[in-house]
């Protein structure tokens, strides 16, 4: 294979540090040092070397949903119009500059892509749906879900059970 991505290899140190800054993207070399039996320096190599192999893509806030004001989320899926790549890249535009998708996956089986949409209320979900999807050329149909409850929402990977 000419263009294969080599993948880093992951020893216990690394998973058991990226499995602390998932949890806890705020902790310090010293923190981290405590809780993975190495010395701060080899910490902070070992961050810095994720960070740049692309492993660590970045540190954020979570923010509570629904006190932030977006106390309804749905599930979307879209079925296209048409499947052309030229088709499938407008609707992969719509849902870059679409704020209230936090994510879309494209599918197999009937429909093309599943999104999830947070928005503060159901007229607010109306218009997203009449006013953005439906409205936008690349768009034939959709078929909507409301969350009622959530029993899990995580981003954390298992990367201790491996």
């Amino acid at each position: 294979m000419e263009n294969a991505v080599t993948e880093p290899t992951l020893d216990r140190y690394d998973r058991t540090l990226l499995a602390a800054l998932q949890h806890d993207g705020r902790l310090t070399n010293n923190e981290l040092s405590e809780r993975i039996g190495l010395s701060p320096s080899q910490c902070s190599r070992r961050r810095s070397r994720l960070e740049s192999d692309g492993l660590i893509t970045g540190y954020h806030a979570v923010i509570d949903r629904e006190r932030a004001g977006f106390a309804l989320v749905s599930i979307i899926s879209v079925t296209l119009a048409t499947h052309t790549e030229g088709n499938a890249e407008r609707f992969a535009r719509l849902v870059r500059a679409a704020p209230n998708i936090l994510e879309a996956h494209a599918l197999t089986g009937e429909m093309d892509y599943s999104i999830k949409v947070v928005t503060e209320d159901l007229n607010a979900l109306s218009a997203f749906i009449n006013g953005t999807l439906l409205a936008h050329e690349a768009v034939q149909n959709v078929k909507t879900a409301i969350v009622l409850n959530t029993l899990k929402d995580t981003t954390v990977l298992p990367l201790q059970s491996g």
